[in-house]
């Protein structure tokens, strides 16, 4: 029975769904977070005595066997899109599974993404297929999930689609042939949970996880703005524009594409045809217009007093 979990990065943006989850099930939870302040967020969620607390980095073993002491199992939320990406999606995934496996956890859950592949030509993709691969050959029962680009409230994709839109009348589109799956974060919980929670199904086994709708770049910049009332005009940014503004992002903070992202842009964010994903959980996952309206609102002329599906 599994009844304390370690949440590596358990108040990151995914990371706050799934303890939220845990706990709505009762389950205990040890918060690793190289900050404990920046979750302590998280305590809110449950009941007195349910969530505790532990700072711990992926890439200093010591501190990841601390946070593992006595946990029956673990999740690694751990991830970045820049910066020390081989010594945290590798190093810190490999560090995490042989500890898990030293200590004799029942269940390990790896969180990876569609596009990981130790064969890509980005760093953020490599790294990410090098980690599962660490992960899984230092603790043979590692379960991956991957999902597609994940939205929410707290998001940084939608929500930075829906800021464009609400102040500029003309919005650049990078990419806009490229498709994803955008998958709810709430349904990316359930599944990370129902993973750690039932090992001898899910054990060693792997997932990709989407959305029930496949929409292209430009058709998800159209949708949010229509969401938000809003009908800014759409430009398509010409590859050869975008590659040269890539190339300047990777070296100057704050530009809105690095190449890394650009050459990840490259491929389609999909579930894979034949890949296990939520019907394996029995999860049905939400449609981005099901629920992003929620909090898209707020990106809205006049917030909640605008009327729905009316424009600014």
């Amino acid at each position: 029975m599994i009844e304390l979990v370690t949440l590596f990065g358990g108040g990151g943006f995914v990371g706050r769904y799934v303890a939220q989850e845990l706990l709505r099930q009762g389950v205990r939870i040890r918060i690793a977070q190289r900050v404990p302040r920046d979750a302590w967020f998280v305590k809110s969620y449950g009941g007195l005595g349910q969530t505790q607390f532990v700072a711990a980095d992926v890439t200093r073993p010591e501190t990841v066997a601390r946070a593992l002491e006595g946990a029956d199992a673990a999740i690694n939320l751990v991830g970045l899109l820049s910066d020390k990406l081989q010594k945290v999606h590798v190093d810190g995934a490999r560090n995490v599974a042989q500890l898990a496996a030293q200590s004799g956890l029942k269940a390990l859950v790896h969180v990876s993404a569609i596009g990981a592949d130790r064969g890509s030509p980005s760093e953020y993709g490599r790294t990410k297929g090098e980690g599962e691969d660490a992960a899984g050959s230092a603790f043979p029962g590692t379960t991956i999930v991957r999902p597609s680009v994940v939205f929410g409230p707290e998001d940084d994709f939608v929500n930075r689609f829906a800021r464009m839109a609400q102040f500029l009348p003309v919005v650049p589109v990078i990419r806009g042939s490229v498709k994803f799956q955008p998958v709810y974060v709430a349904d990316v919980a359930r599944a990370i949970v129902a993973a750690v929670l039932d090992p001898g199904v899910h054990s060693g086994k792997s997932y990709e996880l989407g959305g029930p709708e496949v929409v292209t770049m430009a058709e998800l910049n159209a949708l949010v703005a229509r969401m938000i009332g809003r009908m800014p005009t759409l430009v398509p940014v010409p590859d050869i524009a975008a590659s040269a503004m890539a190339r300047f992002g990777s070296w100057v903070p704050g530009a809105p594409i690095t190449w890394d992202q650009w050459l990840m842009l490259g491929n389609d964010n999909i579930v894979a045809e034949g890949a296990a994903g939520f019907e394996a959980f029995g999860i049905e996952p939400a449609p981005i217009e099901a629920v992003a309206p929620g909090w898209l609102v707020q990106y809205r002329k006049h917030g909640r007093f605008s009327l729905t599906g009316k424009t600014a």
